[in-house]
């Protein structure tokens, strides 16, 4: 029984569940020599120095990519909102005959405007599509320039007019 007992790995058994007497506290004796804790060494300090110089420079290198990938999710997020935003305005405008107004905002796909009829929503039940991925409102416009019914408008990261690569307007007209 104690063979098996030590084939199958299990080494703190207690006899009498066992049905046998055992003469020694721990059936197997402890490992000497080479992958014993007692044969283990630590590591030295320069190597300590080094794995952290190592880890800092991966990174120092890595970061700004993370970072700029980060970025580039963000607009991608805000484009896909706005597709979000113009499915569910013209849902609201099968409903009601009409988009809402400039002054109803999009807010009004989450709250009845007052005096409107065929209101069904809320068309969106994520309040948080309220606001851009860059936590400012929505520039909504109602009717839009041209022959755009409306227009929906971010001004990106840096939150003004125009700009590049990450800062750069997110606009319901541009694809």
């Amino acid at each position: 029984m104690k063979q098996i007992l030590r084939f199958i790995g299990v080494t703190n058994i207690p006899m009498a569940l066992a049905g046998m007497a055992h003469p020694h506290p721990d059936p197997l004796p402890p490992r000497r020599g080479r992958g014993s804790i007692s044969s283990m060494r630590g590591m030295t300090l320069i190597e300590l120095i080094v794995v952290i110089a190592v880890l800092g420079l991966l990174a120092a290198y890595l970061a700004p990519n993370v970072m700029q990938a980060f970025s580039g999710a963000q607009s991608k997020t805000a484009k896909t909102q706005i597709k979000t935003l113009a499915a569910q305005l013209d849902i609201f405008k099968l409903d009601t005959g009409r988009y809402p107004t400039s002054q109803e905002g999009i807010n009004a796909l989450v709250q009845a405007p007052s005096g409107i009829a065929g209101w069904n929503g809320p068309y969106l039940k994520d309040r948080s599509l309220l606001k851009d991925p860059w936590g400012e409102d929505w520039k909504y416009t109602a009717p839009g320039q041209g022959s755009r019914a409306y227009e929906i408008l971010s001004y990106g990261e840096d939150k003004k007019e125009g700009g590049e690569g990450n800062a750069k307007d997110v606009k319901s007209w541009d694809d």
